[in-house]
């Protein structure tokens, strides 16, 4: 999980900051309509939010002109009847479990099986329930939308997790949950053949709208990104234990994330490490530490891949963090790793970690902006080069800056790639889409003069699977490319 509050001003700072040109200009103007929306902190710890308010007041223009639905007049937002306002509404379910919920009634008919239900499309209770309270959603007419937590304070007022009005959400559901998310990494994915490091629960991917819960061998790490996970812990923790008998727990929840949602966490501090092992390659995971856990499942795969591709050859890991891709290219056989990062505490955690493999890899503290200046000055070239930046942004207002310093660090880094060298280049930035990722890569490869080949575009690992109704869970963009000259 990568401490975006601590490394995303770190990277950006050497950036040139200036305006690339008329065209970058007309390029910003164009994202600016596009990039609108909060984000969901889902990103290594969960990073990519959309404004879900602005999605639904689309819903009845989608649904006319792509034949979704009926008329428009029926969707979201239009088609109520306004007599229904007045229509009597009980403010407790009794009917559908034993014990009483209060309820919720929208504003509006609903036609979407999006777990997030946004302030405005809710009438405020009488009496509102307290943040990550449990209720039962009502629609207009007064049936049964679904059941989950409740906060009067978010943006996000409501996270549906249970649909069926015969079900409740309690400890059992929770252990059925949690136990279905397991199945899927050991039974489906088999991770534990190849590491003791997964995620465990993804959030809405799992049907967990809010919760992140990460493995480190015997530590299990939990992060809380609703009121109503943090209120409803001891279920949570009751159900990895049937799942992970022994383990060690570590649980937070960013600040930013406690202001928004409206409750108070502090966590633990005094977790002991873990030492974990993915294909082979050892790392040291340390979630109390000042860079969270300091190792990042999500790139598995996108690690594996890569270091069956540097046998014999120069290898410069940008924006390196505590080792991952260097270490693993070490580990395979490179013939030379240069790690380049600004922060001093994390080369000496990939110091760290290279000594758990025996292997020596070169780590410089060092702004990469002018880092890569001075190599290029210097006539510097390497085989293969990989540049993975903190995540950039938390603010949509924000996504045009955030391209502009992506723009311009790619550029620098196409620029001491070898001709017919490899290019791996990574945004965890949940706001910035797949296409304005790749575009944004196009325009780099433009203005510094290079021809790039995309030979792969992926994502995070399959333990961080999304909905195809909730893309928001679909953060990490992993490009992997050919630099033809």
């Amino acid at each position: 999980m990568k401490n975006a509050s601590s490394r995303t001003a770190r990277i950006c700072n050497g950036g040139s900051g200036g305006d690339p040109g008329t065209e970058l200009r007309q390029y910003g103007e164009g994202l600016a309509r596009s990039s609108d929306g909060p984000e969901l902190p889902l990103h290594r710890s969960l990073r990519a939010r959309i404004d879900g308010d602005n999605v639904w007041e689309l819903l009845p223009f989608c649904r006319r002109f792509c034949g979704l639905a009926g008329p428009a007049s029926n969707a979201l937002g239009r088609g109520s009847d306004p007599r229904r306002g007045s229509d009597p509404m009980p403010t407790t379910t009794k009917g559908w479990m034993n014990t009483p919920l209060p309820v919720v009634r929208l504003k509006n008919a609903w036609r979407s099986s999006h777990p997030w239900i946004f302030q405005k499309l809710v009438e405020k209770p009488t009496v509102r329930p307290k943040p990550g309270s449990l209720v039962d959603v009502v629609g207009v007419d007064g049936e049964f939308i679904g059941r989950g937590f409740y906060n009067g304070h978010s943006r996000i007022a409501v996270r549906i997790l249970e649909t069926d009005p015969q079900i409740p959400v309690d400890a059992g559901w929770f252990s059925r949950k949690i136990a279905q998310a397991v199945s899927l990494r050991r039974e489906v994915l088999k991770l534990d053949a190849v590491s003791d490091a997964w995620r465990v629960v993804h959030s809405e991917g799992d049907g967990l709208s809010g919760l992140v819960v990460d493995r480190y061998n015997d530590l299990v790490v939990v992060e809380f990104f609703a009121a109503g996970m943090f209120r409803h812990r001891e279920w949570i923790y009751d159900a990895l234990r049937e799942q992970f008998p022994g383990c060690r727990f570590h649980s937070f929840a960013d600040e930013h994330v406690q202001k928004q949602e409206s409750f108070d966490f502090h966590g633990n501090t005094t977790t002991e490490a873990s030492v974990i092992t993915e294909y082979g390659i050892k790392f040291r995971a340390d979630p109390a530490g000042a860079h969270k856990t300091g190792f990042f499942a999500d790139q598995r795969e996108n690690r594996e891949w890569l270091s069956q591709q540097v046998e014999g050859k120069s290898v410069l890991d940008l924006c390196c963090n505590t080792g991952g891709f260097a270490v693993y290219a070490a580990a395979r056989g490179a013939s030379e790793v240069v790690g380049i990062d600004i922060d001093e505490d994390v080369i000496q955690i990939a110091k760290g970690n290279s000594r758990l493999n025996n292997v020596r890899p070169k780590f410089v503290q060092s702004d990469i902006f002018p880092w890569l200046r001075d190599a290029a000055n210097r006539g510097e070239k390497y085989d293969v080069v990989i540049l993975d930046p903190a995540k950039m942004t938390r603010d949509r207002e924000q996504v045009i800056t955030a391209l502009k310093k992506y723009l311009d660090m790619n550029k620098l880094a196409l620029g001491v790639v070898k001709p017919g060298g490899l290019f791996a280049t990574f945004s965890c930035t949940g706001l910035v889409a797949e296409d304005q990722f790749l575009d944004m890569l196009r325009r780099a490869a433009y203005f510094s003069g290079r021809t790039i080949q995309i030979l792969k575009v992926a994502g995070a690992g399959p333990d961080h699977p999304f909905m195809a109704h909730v893309q928001e869970s679909r953060y990490l963009k992993a490009v992997f490319c050919r630099v033809v000259d």
